[in-house]
């Protein structure tokens, strides 16, 4: 059995998750704590990719990161890197794609926090990055991780989005799910049902991992 696919979505998922936890525990903090004129678009803008047909994200992505516009351009004649048709691509996919999963639950985190405890390490000198480091952050962090838990779930199962940027070539960019669905039309039960068991198990136990964050 090939079990590529399996290994390429959690290699993917992986680094996704990593990603979104740089990127997404600044922009809940900003969100959090921040007000500022057009806030309440940058909002929608961020809950977007839950909303939208992955296909209609993949295709955004792939006319902002194509070899022919301008930023895919820049990024392969500058930095000689391409995203299309890359497990690169598979990630840049499923890290936009899973990113408000990400940022809702650490986002509530910060929100749940005591200002005054921040206001008060603020008085005793601390640095604003002082005070993210030592208050803010230790006490966001199961949002933090039940944020990270639930973006590697969906980083594994992504499908639209990764097959309009990373295509579908088998040992290269094929992922789980796009295995799962070219076995069911091949008639190939037996890789379908193998990799649907794994997909489904990391599933249950992700959102089991979660919900314990969440409730605590």
């Amino acid at each position: 059995m090939n079990w590529f696919p399996f290994y390429l979505s959690l290699k993917v998922a992986v680094v996704a998750t990593l990603i979104n936890s740089l990127l997404g525990t600044g922009i809940a903090w900003n969100m959090a704590r921040r007000q500022f004129r057009g806030k309440a678009l940058i909002e929608a803008l961020l809950v977007q990719p839950l909303v939208m047909p992955p296909t209609v994200l993949g295709y955004y992505l792939l006319i902002s990161f194509g070899r022919y516009s301008p930023l895919g351009d820049f990024l392969a004649e500058t930095l000689g890197i391409s995203l299309v048709f890359t497990w690169q691509g598979a990630v840049l996919a499923s890290s936009i794609s899973s990113i408000p999963l990400f940022i809702m639950p650490a986002r509530a985190a910060f929100e749940g926090i005591d200002r005054r405890l921040e206001q008060v390490a603020r008085t005793l000198g601390q640095s604003p990055w002082g005070v993210f480091r030592t208050i803010s952050l230790p006490l966001a962090w199961r949002g933090i991780v039940a944020g990270m838990v639930m973006t590697f779930a969906r980083a594994m199962g992504e499908f639209g989005a990764t097959l309009m940027l990373a295509g579908n070539i088998p040992g290269k960019t094929q992922t789980a799910s796009i295995a799962i669905y070219d076995a069911v039309q091949s008639g190939d039960t037996t890789l379908a049902n193998a990799l649907v068991a794994l997909m489904t198990l990391l599933s249950i136990a992700a959102l089991w991992f979660a919900n314990r964050f969440l409730k605590r």
